[in-house]
């Protein structure tokens, strides 16, 4: 048995392990998100509380050397997803409890620690249950299925949610929405609004259509801001949702003294000329919206509008949570619609309010995550392998554990060319840090911004179905011939398929085309070269992590990683609006020098990741 189990197919458990290892991390960072806010949490708290909860992943190095020492990784991964499970439990149980807010972010950050920990577990496994060559050649395989759990979590577990609210209150609100430069240019006043008087029975909505047309000629800015201001006064003072109050941001030392200056510098000596800002903005549609009767007193009926289909380039900016109650129900409310400036075509979209029972919909999807990590747990319990080097330290005292917590950090330090490989894996994402965070923003801008004036819809397509495509292409076949070739052979030439994700995005900066075949080869261009060149950076951290800590030591490495994709995307904003998107992107390929000094500095055995010769 024993035998059967170190020979099990890696298809058995790689799959299952790294969907147990990506779902908990969109569960915290993602979903949490999304179901806040239809639970009516500001988007101020929203924001301060859970980016708190990435903290664990940052500091996970920290605590690393436990799970080297204590049990095997094996017995981390069942007894975290067991954890996890409960975890996900309890959040399920505490959303319909009056202080759900506080007391779900307490097990947000209970499942925070423990998928952190799960990490750490399953990629120290990762590299006991395989030799290097497998290793390689599975490398892609676990990156596709980590990537398969964030398309769940964020797709298949939301959309879910959404079919246990619809299902489960008053009927649904639907709005069919057609944008067309031959319907009329809108009018830009607040509709009349007939007086809403009690109707016997249930509850429910009221709208005076349940279709609408948006014109696609555009609209004044200055006149659009004066209507979009006397509805959101209008919505505040009948109290059918509150204003989120802001800090004012004050300009201290660093603005003063170092931000303004430098940027005056940068955009005078190496920025670009752009005209004026466009005084044109995607016209609107206002739609008001009622309740059929007086809700009970103290209680409040709640309507969350959003997509359900259609093309995202109509977007809901206005009225997405509406809170109706026993002083406002005889009042409308106001939603406002807008098209994007840059359609130019017929397009449509359908908008869909639910009252449903929100608290019930996510404790029940909760339940589904609790009851999915149940089944995990007792499936990795009997199919992951056992290997001979997952053992645990035998008759550890208080002090040997000391003594090994800190000889951990002293042997990774003290590796063979730890110098470069601190360089490596703090600069090899150096150019991809600063243009992940402008390439959204780029696609988007219009044209007289420097952009390429897509759609919101059209960004949406080539990312969603372009892109992944070539993402997950690229690191299959990069760990396909890695494992043929080891990760010495290919090491330059995946290094050097990372320019392409800054060479793309500097050729459709200086042509700024419209043909979306053009920009649909770029995107696929750009994330296979991402995707390939991104398989050398993980297997070196496998290479460099080998030894007695290979878990602590592989976690230490990932924060490394984290703070080399952190630092740069902190300063990229600030500098492409000093430069303007071509200069950023020139300064995104000057950038991309530097992984290439950092990988002619490093010296690796060409046999690791290469198939043993039979």
């Amino acid at each position: 048995m024993a035998a059967q189990e170190r020979n099990r197919s890696p298809w058995a458990w790689i799959p299952t392990l790294y969907l147990a290892e990506g779902l908990p991390y969109v569960a915290v960072n993602i979903i949490s998100v999304i179901m806040y806010k239809r639970m009516g949490i500001s988007n101020a708290d929203i924001a301060l509380y859970t980016s708190l909860l990435y903290l664990p992943w940052v500091i996970k190095p920290l605590w690393s050397p436990l799970v080297d020492l204590l049990k095997t990784k094996r017995w981390w991964i069942v007894i975290t997803q067991l954890v996890l499970a409960l975890g996900f439990g309890s959040i399920a149980l505490t959303i319909p409890a009056s202080f759900f807010f506080k007391i779900t972010l307490a097990f947000f950050w209970l499942l925070a620690f423990g998928s952190a920990t799960h990490d750490i577990a399953a990629d120290g496994f990762y590299m006991l249950g395989l030799n290097t060559n497998q290793q390689a050649k599975y490398v892609g395989i676990r990156s596709t299925f980590y990537r398969i759990a964030t398309i769940t979590g964020q797709g298949l577990l939301v959309i879910l949610a959404g079919f246990l609210e619809s299902s489960s209150g008053r009927e649904p609100v639907s709005l069919f929405i057609e944008a067309s430069p031959q319907y009329s240019k809108t009018i830009l006043q607040m509709p009349h609004v007939t007086e809403n008087n009690s109707k016997p029975g249930e509850l429910c909505f009221l709208l005076d259509s349940d279709s609408l047309r948006i014109s696609t000629q555009t609209v004044d800015t200055d006149s659009l801001g004066i209507l979009l201001d006397s509805i959101k006064s209008s919505n505040l003072s009948n109290g059918f949702y509150k204003l989120e109050e802001k800090m004012a941001k004050e300009e201290g030392w660093w603005v003063s003294n170092i931000s303004d200056p430098l940027g005056a510098w940068i955009r005078e000596n190496f920025g670009e000329e752009r005209g004026a800002a466009a005084s044109v903005t995607g016209s609107v549609a206002v739609v008001p919206l009622r309740i059929s009767g007086k809700p009970e007193q103290g209680k409040e009926v709640v309507l969350n509008t959003a997509l359900k289909k259609g093309d995202k380039s109509i977007a809901l900016i206005q009225g997405e949570h509406l809170v109706f109650n026993e002083t406002n129900w005889d009042k409308p409310a106001y939603m406002v619609f807008q098209a994007d400036s840059k359609l130019t075509g017929y397009t449509s979209v359908t908008y869909e309010g639910l009252s449903g029972n929100i608290p019930m919909a996510w404790a029940a999807t909760f339940f589904v995550l609790a009851g999915l990590f149940l089944v995990l747990s007792f499936y990795h319990r009997f199919v992951l392998p056992k290997p001979d080097t997952d053992r645990p330290h035998e008759n550890l005292t208080a002090t040997d554990v000391l003594k090994e917590f800190g000889a951990t950090f002293a042997s990774f330090f003290r590796k063979p060319q730890v110098g470069a490989a601190l360089f490596f894996m703090l600069t090899f994402r150096f150019a991809e840090a600063q243009l992940l965070k402008l390439i959204n923003p780029f696609l988007l801008d219009p044209i007289d911004k420097g952009g390429l004036g897509l759609t919101t819809g059209e960004v949406g397509f080539v990312y969603g179905t372009v892109g992944i495509v070539g993402l997950t292409l690229g690191g299959i076949i990069g760990g396909v011939i890695a494992a043929i070739g080891g990760l010495k052979k290919w090491l330059w030439p995946m290094t050097l398929s990372m320019l392409l994700t800054a060479a793309t995005f500097l050729y459709l900066s200086f042509t700024q085309t419209d043909n979306m075949l053009i920009i649909n080869i770029c995107v696929f261009v750009e994330q296979f070269g991402y995707g390939f060149g991104f398989t050398a950076y993980m297997l070196y951290l496998i290479y460099f992590s080998e030894g007695k800590y290979k878990t602590a030591h592989y976690a230490i490495c990932t924060g490394f990683m984290a703070l080399g994709m952190m630092l740069p995307g902190m300063f990229a904003g600030w500098l492409q609006e000093q430069l303007g998107y071509n200069h950023f992107f020139l300064w995104v390929m000057i950038c991309s020098v530097v992984p290439l000094i950092a990988v002619s500095l490093l010296k690796i055995d060409p046999a690791f990741g290469k198939k043993a010769p039979r």
